[in-house]
Parts: C-alpha cells; sequence; structure tokens
C-alpha cells in the first residue's frame, strides 16, 4: 500500500500538472469504485483545479465550487499519467479515468479484490469526513507523539500503523521505522521507558524524511512509475532471508492474515526469533484480520 513518502511524491507530481487545469473528462469504468453517489461525478468536469492534497493515504483534488475527487489506493491501486491532449482509451485494470488539457491520470488497480476507492464531495470542510485524524509525526511535538502511542496498551507496530493515531504510517515503513530505532515490533506500549520514546520519534521521523526525498529524487520531473512497498534499499521490509545491512544477521518476517512483519532479531529483539504460534493470541487482540479494518477510523 502506497504510503505517506508515496503518497507526497505523487501529490507533488499531480499537482504541478493539473492544478490550474480544468478537468475536462471524468470517467468510471469500474462501478465497485465510486462510493459516493451525491454530488455527481459529472459535476465536477469542467471545472478548475485549485490544489491538491494528501489526506491520510488518500490523495484529494480540490476543485472549483469546493469540490473534491478523492482517490485511497488501499494496496494495489496506483496512479498513471498520459501526457498531451486528447482521449486514452481504457485498458484492463482501469477504475476510472480524469482528463486535463496537459494529459489524462489513469486511477488503476491490479487483482480482483477491488479495494481502491473513489469519494466525490462538495463543501468546504468536507474532507474532514475522510480524514482518520492521525498525526503527522514530522510536524508533530514529541510529547505529542508519546501521548498518542500511550492512549491504548497495544504493540509498537499497531500503534504507528492505526490511521486515527498517525497519518500514512503503514506495514513497509512502520518496519523500517522500528528497525531504525531498536524496537522490537511486538513490543506493548505500556513497557516502553520515557527515554526510547524519543528514540522512535526520531527514527519515525528520520525515516519518513529520507525515503520522501529519495523517492523525490528518483522521480524527478516524470510522474511516479515504480510505486511499490518493496524496495531494495529497505533495512528489512521484504528483505526476509536476507542480511540486515546493519549487523549481517538474517532478516526474519511474522506472517498473521494479511500482514507481514520483516525484522532484525539481532538489532531488535536481542537475538530472538519470533514464533508466530507463540505470538498468535497478542495477533489476534491486536492485529485486524483484514486490511479494511486497518484502514478503518
Amino acid at each position: 500500500m502506497p504510503e505517506l513518502p508515496d503518497i507526497v511524491v505523487y501529490v507533488e507530481a499531480l499537482d504541478r500538472r493539473v492544478t490550474g487545469e480544468l478537468l475536462e473528462t471524468a470517467a468510471v469504468h469500474n462501478p465497485f469504485v465510486l462510493r459516493t453517489f451525491a454530488p455527481a461525478l459529472d459535476e465536477v468536469v469542467g471545472k478548475q483545479v485549485q490544489q491538491v492534497a494528501r489526506v491520510g493515504k488518500r490523495i484529494a483534488v480540490g476543485l472549483e465550487e469546493d469540490l473534491w475527487v478523492a482517490l485511497h489506493l488501499m494496496i494495489a491501486g496506483r496512479l498513471q499519467w498520459n501526457d498531451g491532449p486528447g482521449e486514452v482509451r481504457p485498458r484492463r485494470g482501469d477504475l476510472a479515468t480524469f482528463r486535463f488539457s496537459t494529459g489524462t491520470l489513469r486511477f488503476t488497480e491490479a487483482g480482483r479484490k477491488h479495494r481502491a476507492s473513489l469519494h466525490v464531495l462538495q463543501g468546504p470542510d468536507v474532507l474532514s469526513e475522510l480524514d482518520p485524524g492521525g498525526l503527522d509525526v514530522r510536524e508533530c511535538t514529541l510529547a505529542e507523539f508519546t501521548a498518542r502511542m500511550q492512549q491504548k496498551n497495544q504493540t509498537v507496530k499497531r500503534a504507528l500503523t492505526t490511521p486515527a493515531l498517525f497519518s500514512g504510517i503503514g506495514n513497509a515503513y512502520s518496519d523500517e521505522i522500528l528497525h531504525r530505532a531498536q524496537f522490537s515490533p511486538f513490543r506493548l506500549t505500556q513497557n516502553v521507558r520515557p527515554p526510547e520514546w524519543e528514540r522512535l520519534f526520531s527514527a519515525s521521523r528520520e525515516t519518513l524524511d529520507e525515503w520522501t526525498s529519495r523517492l523525490r529524487e528518483q522521480t524527478g520531473s516524470d510522474f511516479p512509475r515504480k510505486v511499490t512497498a518493496f524496495r531494495p534499499e529497505m533495512a528489512v521490509h521484504g528483505r526476509f532471508g536476507e542480511a540486515c545491512p546493519v549487523c549481517g544477521a538474517t532478516v526474519q518476517r511474522i506472517c498473521y492474515s494479511e500482514r507481514e512483519t520483516s525484522y532484525c532479531p539481532t538489532c531488535q529483539t536481542g537475538g530472538k526469533i519470533l514464533a508466530d504460534r507463540s505470538l498468535s493470541r497478542l495477533l489476534k487482540s491486536d492485529w485486524p484480520a483484514r486490511i479494511e479494518e486497518w484502514e478503518s477510523h
């Protein structure tokens, strides 16, 4: 699932291309993706784009008359851009297309689970309906971060990835944050000592800032093309069986339901290999079984 660094780069690339432009046509190619019925999608056609914003893991395009088109990519949704005027024929996997004078935005999704969504909203404050309310760790204080983490006794992994607590952090970057902070993903928040919160807070900000800068540099003036949760430069996420770049130990993983957590036993768990079975009770109570539950408010 695209997370904060990916969404920021998407927003910036889209902003350069469509802000100030008229939305000439909008078409839905798979009806399941449109989750609202009023206002109708046709009402955004002919309106000028005034801004592009990030709302958690959503991308929101703001148009005249307080109209918004909000896209949630979920796991397999992606955005593609075709330069130039004229119609772009829908392709397999296209959910919707939006044509501007500068080019066409294609909203796509791979697979058959149909989790991506499109909302059309109108009003000065309607984005709050879609905003889970999570803090942006790049902008909050240590005290605010700590207070959010301590709202409930749960694993630090679950707290970091709860949209109502923190904005834009998901499975991939939480693995990277916890590795940098040298935290076990299944450590309970009530067991974290005060000095350790600062380490976790710093690791969160540094990881998100570094990856946002890295993705900006890789993308340049192009539109993002390789948006993935698995990147070779990552320390642990998606690198099961490979060597930890810090200590050389073999990266391990825990798989539960639809989630996979990667970690270094030397850097994060004192050399212990976490067993799926021994963690089953904790995971059952702390981790939702489905992706949609993770993304809910």
